[in-house]
C-alpha cells in the first residue's frame, strides 16, 4: 500500500520559534532586555496550551512594573504565525501558547526523517564536539562482580552512550587496580587454598577471599603446575607474628608467601589478576558494557608517573614529612585531614597513584573526566581535587558522580550480600535470573545517588506493574500492528497527518517531541535514569492512545496517519532503549 500524498511538511523547530516570537515582542516592550534569558516549559494541564512561558515574571523587577501588565503588553507585541492559535495570559504573568493541529503533528514527520538519529545532538558552533572520558566500575579484579558493580556498569554505561548521543566525543574506561594489598590479598588467598589440596593447611584468614572461585584457581593452579608451589605450613606459620590482629596476621601471610616462592609468587599473582580480568570482561560483554581503554594502575609505576607525581608536589611545598612518611596537605584544599601518599618503607598509597592516574587523564586531552563512583568514596573527591589544583591542574574538569548501594529483595524479603566472605549475589547470577535488560532497565529506575531496591519478583513479571516490559510491550505492540498492515513503511513518512485530532494524539505527539530536549538535559545532568522515566511516560502515552483508538481502520487517510505517529514512536522508543542498553523485542 502506498499512502496517499500530503501536503509539504512544516519544518521547523516549534520552541526556537516561539522563542524568536517572544524575543521580537521583547524588542519591542523592552529593548535594553533583548538578550533576556526566554525559558518554555510544557504546562502540566492540557487546557493550559501546549507551551508556557514566564518571561513577563522574569522582567517585573528589572521594569519594576507587575508581570501581567508585562505579559499584556508582550502579548500585544508578538508577531502573527501560521503555528499558533492563540496566546493567552493566565496566574501571575504567565503566557501560554496553543499550537495550530499541524504543528503540534510535525513532530511526526521530523521523526521519520532523522530515524535513528532524531533527538542527535550535533557539535555547537562549527566546533568539534568535546572530548569527555567516563570511567566506571573500576572494581578490583579480586573476585565476580556483584550488583553493586552492576549498577555502577548500567550507570556509567548509559550515562556514555547519552552523552555520544548528545553530541560529544566520549571514552569508556576502566581502570584495573593490579597493583596494590587487594591483589596480594587475593594471591595469598588461592596459595593458601592450593596448599591445601596437597595436605598443607594453615588455618585460612578470616579476612582473606573465601568464595569458591579462589578455590576453583587454587585447583587451576595445581592441575597446571603440580607441586611447584607447594611449602610446608609450619614454614608459613614461622612467618607468622603472635597478634590478634587480623590485619596484621595477614600482611605477615602475604609476606610469607612472598620469601618463600620468591619468583614463582609472580606466577601466583599473575594467575589471579587474569583470571579475574578475563572473568570481568566477559561478565561486563554479556552486560552490553563495552570498554574502549582498559587502563592499568601497574602502568603507573613502571613508567614511574606515581613518583613524579609525588616528587611534583613535593618540590611545590604541598609534601611534608612526618615519622618517616610524606604526606599530602589535603586539609589546606577543604579535605578532613592531611594523607599520606608514601609509608615509612617506601610504598605508595593508592592515593598517591590515584592522583597519578588523573593527572594522566588530564595529559590525554580530554576537556571533561568524569569519574563514577561507589557512595562509600564520598570523602575521597576533595582531596582528589585538591591534588590535582596543588599539580597545577584545573580540579574543575573532574566530575565525580556518586552511585549508591543496591538492596535486593526476594518475596518481600531482603536478600543479605556481603564481598571478601564469598557470600553475595554475583552480577552474573542476578543476569541469569531477571534477564539483562530488566537489569539494565531497574537500575536507571532510580536517580545514581539514591539507594535502589531492586524487586527481583516484579523485573520477572509480565505485567504492566513492571517497567520494562510495560516499554518494550509498547514496542511489540507497533510491531505487530504494523506487521498486520503490512505496507511500505518508507511511505508513512509522506503521509498527511491531518487526520490527527483527538487529544490523546496530540499528547503522544507531545510526548515525542520532547525527547530531544530530554537528551539535552539529561546529558547535561549526568542523568540517565531521566530517560528511563521518559520512555514510561512515552510508552504509558501510548497505550492510552492504542487501548482508545483504532490505527487500522478503513479510511486510507486516518490509517496513513495513525500508522505514521505509530512507527514515529517505535522510533523514539528504539532511539531511547538502545542508549540504556535494553533491546527492543518485536513481539511478546
Amino acid at each position: 500500500m502506498t499512502a496517499p500524498s500530503a501536503p509539504p511538511r512544516i519544518a521547523f523547530d516549534v520552541r526556537q520559534h516561539l522563542t524568536g516570537l517572544l524575543r521580537k515582542a521583547l524588542a519591542s516592550v523592552a529593548p535594553e532586555q533583548s538578550l533576556a534569558e526566554i525559558i518554555l516549559e510544557r504546562p502540566k494541564q492540557a487546557s493550559h496550551g501546549d507551551f508556557a512561558s514566564n518571561l513577563a515574571m522574569q522582567l517585573a523587577r528589572e521594569l519594576k512594573t507587575n508581570p501581567r501588565q508585562i505579559a499584556e503588553r508582550l502579548v500585544r507585541e508578538l508577531p502573527p504565525s501560521p503555528h499558533v492559535t492563540k496566546a493567552e495570559i493566565a496566574g501571575a504573568g504567565f503566557i501560554n501558547f496553543t499550537l495550530t493541529a499541524a504543528a503540534r503533528t510535525a513532530v511526526v514527520g521530523a521523526v521519520l526523517a532523522a530515524g535513528p538519529g532524531f533527538g542527535r545532538g550535533a557539535a555547537k558552533n562549527g566546533r568539534a564536539a568535546r572530548r569527555l572520558q567516563v570511567e566506571f566500575v573500576s572494581a578490583n579484579p579480586t573476585g565476580p562482580l556483584h550488583v553493586g558493580h552492576g549498577r555502577g556498569a548500567a550507570y556509567g554505561a548509559s550515562l556514555a552512550s547519552l552523552l555520544a548521543f548528545a553530541g560529544f566525543e566520549v571514552t569508556r574506561e576502566y581502570y584495573v587496580n593490579d597493583a596494590g594489598r587487594q591483589m596480594d590479598i587475593l594471591a595469598v588467598s588461592a596459595w593458601l587454598r592450593y596448599l591445601e589440596l596437597f595436605d598443607e593447611p594453615v588455618p585460612f584468614p578470616p579476612n582473606a577471599y573465601q568464595g569458591g572461585y579462589v578455590r576453583e584457581m587454587a585447583e587451576q593452579i595445581r592441575q597446571a603446575h603440580g607441586d611447584r608451589y607447594v611449602h610446608p605450613a609450619e614454614a608459613v606459620l614461622a612467618c607468622l607474628p603472635e597478634t590478634e590482629d587480623a590485619e596484621v596476621r595477614l600482611d605477615a601471610m602475604i609476606l610469607a608467601g612472598k620469601d618463600l616462592l620468591g619468583e614463582d609468587w609472580a606466577y601466583i599473582h599473575s594467575h589471579v589478576l587474569n583470571e579475574q580480568l578475563t572473568d570481568c570482561r566477559a561478565d561486563l560483554e554479556d552486560f552490553g558494557v563495552h570498554f574502549d581503554v582498559w587502563f592499568s594502575e601497574r602502568s603507573l609505576y613502571d613508567t614511574g608517573m606515581v613518583a613524579r607525581a609525588v616528587a611534583a608536589l613535593e618540590k611545590s611545598g604541598h609534601i611534608y614529612t612526618q615519622d618517616g612518611a610524606k604526606w599530602f596537605q589535603s586539609t589546606a584544599f577543604g579535605d578532613e585531614k592531611d594523607r599520606v601518599v608514601q609509608r615509612d618503607n617506601g610504598i605508595y598509597t593508592y592515593f598517591a597513584s590515584d592522583i597519578a592516574y588523573h593527572l594522566n587523564k588530564f595529559e590525554r586531552g580530554f576537556d571533561k573526566v568524569i569519574d563514577v563512583w561507589g557512595a562509600d568514596h564520598h570523602g575521597y573527591i576533595p582531596r582528589v581535587k585538591g591534588a590535582l589544583s596543588a599539580s597545577g591542574a584545573d580540579a574543575n574538569r573532574l566530575d565525580v558522580t556518586l552511585v549508591q548501594f543496591v538492596s535486593l529483595f526476594r518475596d518481600g524479603q531482603k536478600v543479605s550480600m556481603s564481598t571478601r566472605s564469598g557470600d553475595y549475589v554475583t552480577l552474573r547470577q542476578l543476569r541469569e535470573e531477571v534477564g539483562n535488560d530488566a537489569c539494565r532497565f531497574f537500575y536507571m529506575l532510580r536517580k545514581c545517588d539514591q539507594a535502589l531496591d531492586f524487586d527481583l519478583d516484579l523485573a520477572k513479571s509480565q505485567s504492566n506493574d513492571n517497567p520494562v516490559y510495560y516499554v518494550q510491550y509498547a514496542h511489540a505492540r507497533i510491531c505487530s500492528v504494523l506487521a498486520q498492515w503490512d505496507g511500505d513503511q518508507a511511505a508513512l513518512a509522506a503521509a498527511d497527518l491531518a487526520p490527527l485530532q483527538h487529544e490523546r494524539e496530540f499528547a503522544l505527539c507531545a510526548r515525542l517531541a520532547e525527547f530531544p530536549e530530554l537528551i539535552q538535559i539529561a546529558a547535561r545532568d549526568y542523568a540517565p535514569h531521566a530517560l528511563a522515566f521518559y520512555l514510561k511516560d512515552l510508552a504509558g502515552d501510548f497505550h492510552s492512545w492504542y487501548n482508545a483508538e483504532r490505527v487500522l481502520v478503513d479510511d486510507p487517510a486516518t490509517r496513513a496517519a495513525r500508522l505514521a505517529l505509530a512507527l514515529a514512536t517505535r522510533q523514539v522508543l528504539q532511539n531511547g532503549l538502545s542508549l540504556l542498553g535494553v533491546s527492543q523485542p518485536v513481539s511478546m
